[in-house]
C-alpha cells in the first residue's frame, strides 16, 4: 500500500508527492502506518539518520544532510535511578530538531519548494534555517521577541531572514499561519514529514540497545514531536516483529505551561482550562499544541504519562545534570526532574532501562543559565 498523508480527524488522505502542511479542512496531518524495517535494512555504511532511509514513507534521492543522528547514549544516576542520556545536542545545530528538519526539507526540496517559513522558540528555527540554507533554499524564521539571543544569532549567521514577533510563543505561531499564504509553511509542528525524521530516534535507540526497546523514554514535550516520533517509530518496530513490547513514553512539561499534562490528568483528549505563565523551559512553552489528541494517545497507548514539573525542580534538574558533566538547556533538564518524580512515586523502578532525551545544549541558553546559577 502506498504511503500517504492522512487527516486523523476526518480520515481523508492526500498524496505524499505534493507539498502540503495541513489538510483541506485545516487540520494537522499524519502519515499512514508503515510496516517498519529490520536490522538487515539499516545501511550501516551511513553514519547519520539516513541509515534508516528504508523506514521513510518516500524515497529521497538527494537528502540534505549534515550527519544528524547517531548521537551518544551515556549512563548516569538521577534521583537514585539508572538513566540513559540520549545526547541529541550533538546534532549539527545543537538540538534534536535536526532530525525532522533534514527529512522534511529534503522531501520539500525534491518536490520543488524553494522558499520556506518556520516559527520557533529557537531550536526548530535554527535547524530549519541551517538545513534550508544547506539545501539551497530561501528561509524566513519567526521567533518570539524574548528568544535567547544565541539562538537568533545562530539563525542569522547561516543567512536566514529572522523576524521578531512581540508577545507569546502562541502569538508567533499565529503570525506564521497568517504569513503562510505567501511562503510555504515548513513548520516543525504542522508538517507530518518532520515526524518521520523524529521517529528515527526510536530506531536509533533500538540499535543503541542491541536491537531491544528500553523500558521507558522521557522527553521534553511542547508540541510533542519527540513523543509522536517515538510512538510512530517503536510501533513500526513492534509491527515488524523487531521488539516484543512498546516502551512507556513519558512527556515532561513545565508546570507553568502544561496544557497536555492538564488534559492527561483530566482524562480527556480535548483542551482544558489551564494557567499559562513564563517558564525557564521556553522550548516547551506551547500553550495550544495542535496535535493534542495524537500526543495524548501516544502517552496513554504506551502506558506512559504526562509529567508537569515546577520551575524549582527544572532548575534542580539542570544542576543535577551539570554536576555529572552534562550541560543541558533548561528545556532538556526537565526530563531529569520528571524522572526523579516518577521514581519517587513508584511509577519507574530505579534499575529499569530509562532513556532521557536531552534535546538541546546548554550553550543554547548560556545567558539564562548564568542568571539561574547566579
Amino acid at each position: 500500500m502506498t504511503a500517504a498523508y492522512i487527516d486523523p480527524h476526518t480520515g481523508k488522505t492526500y498524496a505524499l508527492t505534493q507539498p502540503r502542511w495541513r489538510s483541506d479542512d485545516g487540520n494537522p496531518l499524519m502519515t499512514t502506518d508503515l510496516p517498519g524495517i529490520g536490522s538487515g535494512d539499516i545501511d550501516t555504511s551511513v553514519r547519520s539518520l539516513w541509515r534508516y532511509a528504508k523506514a521513510l514513507p518516500l524515497t529521497i534521492n538527494d537528502p540534505i544532510t549534515m550527519g544528524e543522528g547517531c548521537t551518544p547514549l551515556v549512563e548516569r544516576r538521577v534521583g537514585g535511578a539508572r538513566a540513559l542520556m540520549k545526547l541529541e545536542w550533538f546534532a549539527p545545530t545543537g538540538s534534536f530538531k535536526d532530525r525532522g528538519a533534514s527529512v522534511m526539507l529534503s522531501a520539500l526540496r525534491q518536490q520543488g519548494v524553494k522558499h520556506v517559513l518556520e516559527d520557533s522558540s529557537g531550536n526548530g528555527g535554527a535547524a530549519v534555517a541551517a538545513y534550508a540554507v544547506a539545501g539551497g533554499m530561501k528561509v524566513k524564521i519567526l521567533v518570539p521577541a524574548y528568544t535567547q539571543p544565541a539562538k537568533i544569532v545562530q539563525m542569522r549567521a547561516v543567512g536566514a531572514e529572522v523576524e521578531l514577533v512581540p508577545g507569546t510563543r502562541q502569538d508567533c505561531a499565529d503570525e506564521a499561519e497568517r504569513q503562510a499564504s505567501t511562503i510555504f509553511y515548513a513548520s516543525h509542528n504542522w508538517q507530518a514529514l518532520f515526524l518521520q525524521g523524529t521517529k528515527t530516534l526510536a530506531y536509533e535507540l533500538w540499535e543503541d540497545l542491541s536491537f531491544e526497546a528500553p523500558d521507558n523514554v522521557i522527553a521534553p514535550m511542547g508540541a510533542g514531536s519527540n513523543i509522536l516520533g517515538c510512538w510512530i517509530g517503536f510501533n513500526e518496530l513492534l509491527r515488524n516483529g523487531q521488539i516484543k513490547r512498546l516502551p512507556r513514553i513519558f512527556g515532561s512539561q513545565p508546570a507553568n505551561c502544561a496544557p497536555i499534562a492538564a488534559s492527561f490528568t483530566a482524562g480527556v483528549d480535548t483542551p482544558v482550562e489551564t494557567k499559562i505563565e513564563p517558564t525557564v523551559a521556553e522550548g516547551t512553552a506551547i500553550a495550544k499544541p495542535i496535535r493534542l489528541k495524537e500526543v495524548l494517545g501516544a502517552l496513554r497507548g504506551s502506558g506512559g504519562a504526562a509529567v508537569a514539573v515546577p520551575e524549582d525542580e527544572i532548575i534542580a534538574g539542570l544542576k543535577t545534570l551539570a554536576a555529572s558533566g552534562l550541560y543541558a538547556e533548561p528545556t532538556s533538564a526537565q526530563t531529569a526532574a520528571a524522572l526523579a518524580r516518577l521514581v519517587k512515586d513508584g511509577t519507574i523502578k530505579p534499575e529499569e532501562k530509562t532513556v532521557l532525551v536531552l534535546t538541546g545544549s546548554g550553550l543554547k541558553a548560556t545567558q539564562k543559565i548564568g542568571e539561574l546559577l547566579a
